[in-house]
């Protein structure tokens, strides 16, 4: 059946009865995403294009408790703007303003919440290596920031909203008023706003994903066998007190926090140096605005040693190229096919939806709370116990719909765990 386009006039009735399902939303994020606390800096990271929603999830902060919120807002652009107009040494270390404000804020306990919304393609054709300046720069001059984040201090939540330019790509044969209002409920939909009560559906989902979380960790494989019919054939090597984690995260303080919304994942930080064999991407993967479609990777002893892509070869260079990290693996992720991201047929464009339709790698930043003790180590010495250190982590999709996954035991014993791109006891 073709269909029928709505006019901008349905569309602006369509988005008012959204509103409440909007303000759910944002009362979601504050409350459970970022969990904040009473008298507690809330750190809102935002594309100006979102401002009327972030407005909603200001007010929800305060209504929460929320001491303050600072808000800091970003522009495709502009950013492309500067990349054009920039030398390369621009981006290679950060305005010691920058660096005090996300340190400073950090040291005070802020926790931050990213409103995640940009144009895919916002920075193609700029050079790849600035975005990889700046995330270097970034890595090593706001430590303290950093720290906060990976070592379990400040809470965080990564969640979206729609930009124009998003929008457009996600649902190209729409109106630009209908594109916007379909991303909205797609949103919407993946992030489980779909009834009365989303904190209790979190609740419920959550447990979902402790259950699949603790047979893994009860399982405690040496590896895992990844294999599909699109030339994937790869073994990742486990660290001997690997653990997998998924859902809500807690700081060292005890408050519960989900760093994404949605989110569909177990995952782990394998060691860097037992991964052998061959990858391929299951979807394009998008990075500061450039999309590299259909890449491979070749691994031997945990390092990328050649890979290839049909587009955007230069963009996958440049993230290798980062520091030795890059060329090294901090995550592997699981994800059944079966879930609403994957089931709603779309292709985001945008790696916090598009992970989570499918099984996972990420290149460079190992986690310290997917290793025994990790959270009370400092990086050297959980890089000597084999998770991985780099100023990147960039995930890539390979969960294709055939994808095998099977547990090797220190033993040698073989157990599926993954078939036909779902949990082997779904």
């Amino acid at each position: 059946m073709s269909h029928i386009p709505m006019s901008d006039s349905e569309c602006e009735l369509a988005m008012s009865r959204l509103t409440p399902r909007l303000r759910q939303y944002a009362e979601l994020l504050v409350r459970r995403g970022v969990a904040i606390q009473s008298g507690q800096e809330l750190v809102v990271t935002a594309p100006v294009e979102s401002a009327p929603f972030v407005r909603i999830v200001v007010e929800e902060a305060y209504k929460a408790g929320a001491g303050h919120v600072t808000l800091i807002w970003g522009d495709d652009e502009i950013s492309r703007l500067e990349y054009d107009n920039c030398p390369v040494e621009r981006f290679q270390e950060l305005p010691a303003w920058k660096a005090e404000q996300m340190n400073s804020l950090a040291r005070v306990g802020a926790a931050f919440l990213w409103i995640d919304g940009e144009d895919p393609d916002a920075l193609l054709g700029i050079d790849p290596a600035k975005p990889a300046a700046r995330a270097v720069a970034s890595h090593r001059q706001c430590a303290d920031y950093r720290r906060g984040l990976d070592f379990g201090v400040n809470a965080w939540c990564i969640a979206g909203a729609p930009v124009l330019a998003w929008a457009r790509k996600v649902f190209p044969d729409y109106s630009d008023a209908e594109a916007i209002y379909r991303l909205w409920v797609a949103i919407l939909d993946t992030a489980r706003v779909t009834g009365d009560d989303p904190e209790s559906e979190w609740e419920t989902h959550n447990a979902t994903l402790k259950k699949n979380k603790r047979k893994l960790n009860d399982s405690h494989f040496d590896a895992l066998r990844y294999t599909s019919s699109n030339g994937t054939n790869l073994v990742v090597g486990m660290t001997p007190r690997h653990l997998w984690e998924g859902g809500s995260s807690t700081t060292k303080a005890g408050v519960t926090y989900f760093p994404n919304m949605p989110t569909e994942e177990v995952f782990t930080s394998p060691d860097r140096n037992r991964v052998e064999g061959v990858v391929h991407s299951a979807l394009p993967l998008v990075h500061n605005g450039s999309v590299i479609r259909d890449f491979w990777l070749r691994f031997e002893n945990g390092e990328v040693v050649d890979y290839g892509a049909e587009r955007g070869l230069d963009v996958l260079r440049n993230i290798l190229e980062t520091d030795e990290g890059a060329r090294h693996l901090g995550e592997c992720a699981l994800i059944s096919k079966n879930t609403p991201i994957r089931q709603s047929g779309l292709l985001f464009y945008n790696t916090l939806y598009d992970e989570n339709a499918s099984c996972h790698l990420a290149l460079g930043m190992g986690f310290p709370e997917c290793y025994e003790g990790g959270l009370d180590m400092d990086k050297e010495t959980l890089l000597a116990h084999g998770v991985n250190e780099s100023a990147q982590h960039v995930d890539f999709m390979i969960g294709a719909d055939d994808l095998d996954v099977t547990g090797i035991m220190a033993d040698g014993t073989e157990v599926p765990v993954f078939v036909h791109g779902q949990w082997s006891w779904e």
